[in-house]
Formats: structure tokens, sequence, C-alpha cells
């Protein structure tokens, strides 16, 4: 695949974070596809430029501590509050 469909996939990803809020689940799931997309770009940038995957392995390790930690906390506010809206959290 070529750098403008990474481009594309990125962008709807995006587009899909920003116009689906209901609830925190779907937002997760959004957030990562946008990281499936950036470890997509690394992989590619490794095997074109015969680089080590170190950077890879790195960035995974990242972004599997970043799905644990939101699903964390997705399992706690289920518990503190029954649901999973968006419009049920107070952020201030």
């Amino acid at each position: 695949m070529n750098m403008f469909m990474y481009v594309l996939i990125f962008m709807f990803s995006l587009i899909s974070v920003i116009y689906i809020r209901k609830h925190i689940l779907l937002c997760l799931m959004n957030l990562e596809f946008v990281i499936l997309t950036v470890l997509l770009v690394i992989f590619n940038f490794c095997l074109l430029y015969n680089y080590n995957f170190y950077i890879y392995i790195f960035y995974m390790t990242f972004f599997v501590c970043e799905g644990s930690l939101g699903l964390s906390i997705l399992v706690s506010m289920l518990r503190n509050q029954g649901n999973d809206y968006l419009n049920s959290i107070v952020l201030w």
C-alpha cells in the first residue's frame, strides 16, 4: 500500500473519532484504528529503509499499554456509573 492509502485511512479514522462521540468504547476502538495505521506506517518505514524493528516493538509496547489503560478506565466507569456515555462524564 502506498502512503496515500495510509493517509486516507488515518484521516477517516480521525474523522470517525470526531463524529462518533456517544460511547467511550466506540471512541477507544477508533483510537485503536488510528494507532493501527501509525503502526503500519512504522512497519513499512522499517521495511523500506532496511531499518531494524526495535522502534516498531517499542511503539507497539506503548500502544498496548494505552489500550489496556483505556479499557481499565472504561471498566471503572461502567462500575461507577452503569453506562459508558461520554455525555455523562463531568470533566470540570
